[in-house]
């Protein structure tokens, strides 16, 4: 297995650390070096963890750290090959079969080819990171699909032939865990579970991305969400959550509105479904911040 202990300029966990902060996320150390294993490695990254918890956003920063664009691979129920790799253009080809009349035509040229997320990683892995996002969400037949793909980095177009990847592209993939993964895809992947940032990492996360928040307010809602997720929730604050409540809230609090109302007022932003707004009704004073800024 060949090693590239040097990738883009990174050379070490720390190195890329500080890289992705850099790109304004702050990754644990864990997450940094399983990230740093999987470049030097040339493997894919499987990421799990609850949703919100930034794992999507992991994928970003490494791609603008590389300087790579990101092809996203969104999955769903029913998701098949030709929605992953690509699908021919028929009404070009009807076209082109018009045009051409009696002369010669070759209906699967390059032309011809819509280019799906897995074949254009494939043909650019120099200038990409593949993102296969909520692999949970698809069906087992195309996580079996995804096998081959991620062992050999090759696909086979039965009327013009195999296409392989002149080396590894870049590949994350991130899971909900709504579901089990194969053992198989588990294995061909460095991975690593992104849990929910502790108190201090998660109020530092807030300064980096939110734009008018006074620390005292980070970590007033920082607390809050972590007493939110405490409590039985439907769907639990993520980091993102986090984020836009403490700008919410701020934003409310600039135009009049007293600590802790402005928390209160802005709490749709943090809670996102009926039941768990209707189940705190009576508790949000024992979560609410207090004085925040």
């Amino acid at each position: 297995m060949p090693v590239r202990p040097v990738i883009s300029g990174v050379g070490s966990p720390d190195a890329l650390g500080q890289a992705l902060a850099g790109a304004q996320y702050l990754a644990s150390e864990p997450l940094a070096t399983a990230a740093y294993l999987a470049l030097a490695l040339g493997k894919p990254l499987l990421l799990e963890g609850a949703p919100g918890v930034g794992k999507t956003e992991a994928a970003v920063a490494l791609g603008a750290v590389l300087s790579r664009r990101i092809v996203r691979l969104q999955c769903y129920e029913g998701i098949d090959a030709a929605a992953a790799l690509y699908e021919w253009n028929y009404p070009r080809q009807m076209l082109a079969i018009r045009q051409a009349g009696e002369g010669h035509l070759n209906l699967y040229a390059d032309e011809f080819l819509l280019e799906r997320p897995l074949l254009e990683a494939l043909r650019a892995p120099d200038d990409c990171l593949l993102l296969i996002d909520e692999i949970d969400r698809s069906d087992h037949e195309f996580e079996a699909f995804l096998l081959e793909f991620l062992s050999d980095f090759q696909i086979s177009i039965p009327e013009t032939g195999t296409i392989r990847a002149a080396r590894a592209p870049v590949v994350v993939l991130t899971s909900n865990r709504t579901r089990d993964l194969h053992e198989a895809l588990r294995r061909r992947c460095v991975y690593h579970w992104i849990d929910y940032p502790d108190p201090a990492l998660e109020a530092e996360i807030v300064m980096a991305r939110a734009s008018t928040v006074a620390r005292s307010t980070a970590d007033a809602v920082v607390a809050s969400v972590n007493l939110l997720r405490a409590e039985p929730l439907a769907k639990p604050p993520g980091v993102a959550e986090t984020i836009e409540w403490a700008e919410a809230a701020t934003l409310l609090n600039s135009q009049g509105a007293a600590w802790p109302a402005a928390f209160r007022r802005a709490i749709g932003v943090a809670l996102k479904d009926q039941d768990d707004l209707t189940y705190m009704a009576q508790r949000f004073d024992a979560v609410l911040p207090g004085e925040a800024a």
